[in-house]
């Protein structure tokens, strides 16, 4: 019996190292739309985000099955419940994302080179959402610490967006409506980031039974 569950356990986070590669796909979609200038890029993250809707219900249906048909001790419940609560965090993830890809449609073809900080948000936040749901796999709890601390460089990166586009309007008033736009992509960026986050305070609580976020 528990060597089902275990190979059932073994299959969620399987599922959930997808669902994050999808998280990444998605982020990574809309990061290249942004500097690259290409609108039609918004559909691959469009359709990532959609395929990550349908894994959140297929992991949800995987993690309630779990808790109902099995006898899961205290640290299999920990970590069923801490994947029912990062599927959540992801599933809005790849909504930030086809947000971000939708808005760079907005842009009249220019680009985000004109921030450089937005791009390494980018970076930042993928590789965020990457180590939290590797942190997860591993029950890793240094890793997971390390990507809490790392939100701080998201944060710093979006002060620096905002006093980039701040300068940009005071130069370039016309750029005004421009500038709204890429704060509002910093501003999902920084969201993502705070998500990615959340993971890692699972991953901790899944290993500890401590939820640092409380």
């Amino acid at each position: 019996m528990r060597s089902k569950f275990d190979q059932q356990l073994a299959l969620l986070n399987r599922e959930l190292i997808e669902m994050g590669a999808l998280c990444e796909e998605a982020i990574a979609a809309a990061a290249r739309a942004l500097s690259d200038g290409e609108a039609s890029l918004a559909g691959k993250a469009a359709a990532a985000d959609g395929e990550i809707d349908r894994m959140e219900r297929s992991i949800e249906s995987m993690c309630l099955k779990l808790l109902l048909q099995q006898q899961p001790v205290a640290r299999d419940l920990r970590q069923i419940s801490a994947a029912l609560k990062m599927i959540t965090d992801m599933e809005r993830i790849g909504d930030q994302a086809a947000d971000i890809a939708e808005i760079t449609g907005y842009l009249n073809g220019r680009t985000g080179a004109e921030c450089s900080p937005i791009r390494d948000m980018a970076d930042a936040t993928i590789k965020m959402v990457t180590e939290s749901v590797d942190a997860f796999v591993k029950r890793d709890v240094a890793m997971a610490e390390a990507i809490i601390a790392y939100d701080d460089v998201v944060d710093e990166l979006f002060d620096q967006v905002k006093q980039s586009l701040i300068d940009m309007i005071s130069a370039n008033p016309q750029d005004g409506e421009y500038a709204i736009d890429l704060l509002m992509i910093a501003k999902y960026f920084e969201r993502i980031g705070d998500h990615a986050t959340n993971i890692a305070e699972w991953v901790v609580f899944s290993v500890t039974g401590v939820h640092e976020g409380s």
